[in-house]
């Protein structure tokens, strides 16, 4: 055997390096319209090669094709249109703000908008979502005020979170949005616990569990699906690969398995891989997987193909590790772009209409941005009381806690 006892360490590497030429050809894209939609109950068995295709329903002259279409109105795409451009009309301003000192710290979702907001319109209320810090989509489509938003990220007076949260870690209970963790991937099995407890308790909520493309390395990751598939949990274990962790590509995390759907093929549940930039295609599979787990099917896993067009966070700069042009090179595209053209092409929306509805959100942001200001910023204005970090923390404050707010003189 050649070099017998030569041992030599594997690191993976991305295909380009910054200054490079973008190169995706690694990335196999099926014609749209092309992957078959099988019925909920399918054996998971038969459907293995799900896990290394791409769902896609929107082809490149903007229709909407295949057996994974027709789902949603004109007016349930509008809406979706404008969901996603509001978030990305919303990241614009609070990155701004970040750049002005008025919050410390901001993540963006620039060029993964249809994944949080198409999923959000295939749950039911009550549902709930253990999401990560990229899936800010879920309240907006949800209804969320803006306000709230920005008061969190702010930190001020009338932060619900009373200045406990880094910025954009957002909780609400009414609106199935999970306390953010900044522990990456504890989410994943929390999802996993909280619907095995809807399924104890006779209910008829279910759970969607988030995780980015490099978390998948952690053990939770792990854990989760082996009590998600042992006890049939009523969950959706979606994994959102935007191609790049913090700092590194894709292939660290994702190791020999050639695509994450297909870790969980090894767990018996059935794992699809959809064109994250496609929000009928979103849609359509969040729909499928939200009826397969309300069906006590148990769960689906599934892999968003997409791109993470900005910096991980306002504390990053991607030129460092990746290709400035990279982006542009995506062929997968923009979601906003793409649900645009479609909705033109169909005859109800128009080159017109969407600079106009541009026009008509930046306005809506900024009027709640100006609000949010009005309650007080990173360094000026409101602040939570100091007083409020005692509060919450036990059913019942015990005396050391007590004490503390005393010598605090709160």
């Amino acid at each position: 055997m050649a070099d017998a006892g030569m041992l030599r360490f594997h690191v993976p590497e991305p295909e380009v390096r910054p200054g490079g030429t973008p190169d995706f050809s690694n990335v196999t894209i099926p014609k749209a319209g092309s992957v078959p939609r099988p019925e909920i109950d399918v054996d998971p068995r038969t459907i293995r090669d799900m896990a290394f295709s791409i769902i896609r329903v929107l082809n490149r002259a903007g229709e909407a094709v295949g057996p994974w279409a027709g789902l949603l109105s004109d007016q349930e795409l509008l809406e979706g249109l404008r969901h996603m451009m509001t978030l990305r009309t919303f990241d614009a301003r609070m990155q701004m703000a970040q750049r002005q000192g008025k919050t410390s710290f901001y993540m963006q979702h620039l060029g993964e908008e249809a994944v949080s907001c198409a999923f959000r319109k295939a749950l039911q209320p009550g549902d709930m979502n253990f999401p990560t810090y990229r899936q800010a989509g879920l309240l907006i489509a949800d209804g969320y005020p803006m306000v709230t938003m920005m008061n969190q990220i702010y930190s001020n007076e009338a932060d619900p979170l009373k200045g406990r949260q880094l910025p954009v870690m957002y909780s609400s209970k009414e609106h199935g949005f999970f306390s953010i963790s900044g522990n990456l991937a504890t989410q994943y099995i929390q999802a996993v616990g909280w619907a095995m407890a809807s399924a104890i308790s006779n209910d008829s909520r279910i759970a969607a569990a988030w995780i980015g493309d490099g978390s998948t390395a952690e053990s939770d990751f792990h854990a989760a699906l082996v009590f998600a598939s042992t006890y049939k949990a009523p969950v959706v274990l979606n994994v959102v690969n935007n191609q790049w962790a913090i700092s590194t590509f894709q292939g660290i995390a994702r190791g020999g398995s050639g695509t994450f759907a297909a870790r969980g093929l090894g767990f018996g549940i059935p794992s699809l891989r959809v064109d994250g930039n496609d929000y009928l295609a979103v849609h359509a599979v969040a729909k499928w997987a939200a009826e397969r787990a309300r069906a006590n099917l148990g769960p689906t896993l599934v892999e968003y193909v997409t791109y993470r067009a900005g910096a991980h966070s306002t504390s990053d700069d991607p030129s460092a590790y990746r290709p400035k042009a990279e982006s542009d090179a995506w062929p997968l595209g923009d979601p906003v772009i793409r649900l645009k053209n479609h909705l033109i092409q169909k005859g109800v929306w128009s080159e017109d209409r969407h600079t106009q509805a541009e026009a008509e959100i930046l306005e809506t942001v900024i009027a709640a941005q100006k609000e949010a200001e009005g309650h007080g910023t990173l360094h000026a204005g409101g602040k939570p009381s100091t007083r409020d970090m005692f509060e919450g923390v036990y059913a019942e404050m015990p005396p050391h806690l007590r004490r503390q707010r005393q010598q605090a003189g709160v």
